[in-house]
Order: C-alpha cells, then sequence, then structure tokens
C-alpha cells in the first residue's frame, strides 16, 4: 500500500520560531546532523523549514507515532533528500521524499510505500 504526506511551511515564521526559541525550538525538532546541515547555510530558516515539512509529511504519510528527532532528513552525494527512519518503522516503510522551498514557503511530499509481511 502506497501512503502520502505533503506539507507546506512558512518560511517566515520558521524564522521567527527560532528566533524566539533558538536551541530549545531546534534541539527538539531536528537531529544533531540537520541542525549542522542548515546551519551551514547562508539562510537557515529556509533550510530548517523544508526539514520540518518533511516531518510533518513522514507523520503524515506513516501515521505518527515517532518524535521529529527519530526521522532524519539528509541528503545523498548528490545533494538529493533521504529519510532515515527508525528501524521498527524502516523495515516497515520504504520512504521517498521531494522537498522545494523559495523565499516564502517549504514544501515536502512524502510516499511512503507500506512493506507487506506475508506469513507462510
Amino acid at each position: 500500500m502506497i501512503r502520502v504526506g505533503v506539507d507546506l511551511v512558512e518560511t517566515e515564521r520558521m524564522r521567527k520560531t527560532i528566533e524566539r526559541w533558538g536551541e530549545r525550538f531546534l534541539f527538539r525538532a531536528f537531529t544533531p546532523e540537520e541542525r549542522s546541515y542548515c546551519a551551514s547555510k547562508s539562510h537557515p530558516h529556509l533550510h530548517f523549514a523544508a526539514r520540518f515539512a518533511a516531518k510533518e509529511a513522514v507523520l503524515k504519510a506513516i501515521g505518527g507515532g515517532v518524535s521529529y528527532t527519530e526521522i532524519e532528513v539528509l541528503n545523498d552525494h548528490r545533494g538529493a533528500p533521504s529519510v532515515r527512519l527508525p528501524q521498527n518503522l524502516s523495515s516497515q516503510f520504504k520512504v521517498a521524499i521531494s522537498l522545494s522551498h523559495t523565499k516564502s514557503y517549504a514544501l515536502a511530499f512524502v510516499l511512503a510505500e507500506e512493506r507487506v509481511t506475508s506469513y507462510h
């Protein structure tokens, strides 16, 4: 079964959230690798917004039951985004993701294929 999740984040709202809550928010929502990646960019809030949208889209696609920091959005050697889930979920779902952002919005689209276990 294929499940879909999509989320849209206002980048200015993300900037204001980071400004207001700082590390308290960042540590609750993002992994160390995600924080490092986003902080290395000239406009970090755009990249944090895209990753936050990704986490929300993943949660919608898989049906919840996991925290934000258990969903990790990474980039492969070509820069394409990918999702790392906890072991119990990575064996249950195969996830494909696409991210995009403008100055105003960040969008994430997720397809999660639920792996079917058959018993014989």
